[in-house]
């Protein structure tokens, strides 16, 4: 199947396509002196995982690593995607059904309560939870949670503002100084009463700060250019202490 053919039947632009070949993500083989590229029944089965992911809020890079997983099922990936979907779907229904109800209620129709009012709007649905679980496992998000609620999450919040309020007041200093170390080094501390993170893996997770714009915009709500001023220290704190 030519590009443009592939194009029409998955909704996804020629240009997609080309940016998808370019980083690797979906590379079709190339065919005649013109070098078309040329779709088979795999590539398209490719995709179609590429776009559910993406769907799903997962970043390109992040699929092409699970992609390109030697352990990758396709199976496997499919029911995650339709259990994460399902969860979607009944959070969605529910909130239509207290719009709905308000509706009624604004018309006089019924009486709400206030607890009613709120049913179906959670916000304490963490949106990087899926993403975590697919890179690192279901063992080390579980492990997280049960950290977390120990600590406290109200404990745990303060902690995490009064850390990344620190580095927030160094963050034009210099990334490799005493100081900058010093203070990473506590983020780096804090994680691991949460987790197990290699200062490997703290390097990795500093990238994805600047890499991952939901991070980046979180972040740098303390402090513009914290989040890139925190990956430049956490890949200092790894070379210092791998």
């Amino acid at each position: 199947m030519k590009i443009k053919e592939a194009a029409a039947l998955t909704g996804v632009s020629v240009r997609t396509l080309h940016h998808y070949d370019d980083i690797g993500l979906i590379s079709p083989e190339r065919s005649g002196e013109n070098a078309y590229r040329e779709y088979t029944d795999a590539d398209l089965a490719r995709l179609q995982q590429v776009l559910f992911f993406k769907k799903l809020g997962f970043k390109l890079s992040h699929i092409k690593e699970l992609l390109s997983r030697p352990d990758y099922d396709q199976q496997e990936a499919l029911m995650m995607q339709k259990e994460m979907l399902q969860e979607e779907k009944v959070r969605i229904s529910k909130m239509i059904e207290t719009i709905d109800l308000t509706i009624r209620d604004l018309k006089g129709e019924i009486e709400m309560t206030n607890a009613d009012k709120f049913k179906g709007i959670d916000f304490s649905r963490n949106p990087y939870e899926a993403e975590a679980r697919a890179r690192w496992g279901d063992g080390a998000v579980d492990q997280a949670g049960e950290k977390l609620e120990q600590m406290g999450p109200e404990h745990a919040k303060e902690r995490f503002d009064e850390i990344y309020l620190g580095l927030a007041a160094i963050r034009h200093m210099d990334p490799a100084s005493v100081e900058a170390q010093s203070r990473i080094g506590e983020w780096y501390h804090f994680l691991n009463e949460m987790g197990d993170y290699t200062p490997e893996m703290f390097k990795g997770l500093g990238e994805m700060y600047v890499e991952d714009e939901r991070f980046k915009k979180n972040i740098d709500q303390y402090g513009s250019g914290l989040a890139e001023f925190m990956r430049d220290a956490m890949a200092e704190y790894y070379d210092q202490n791998k």
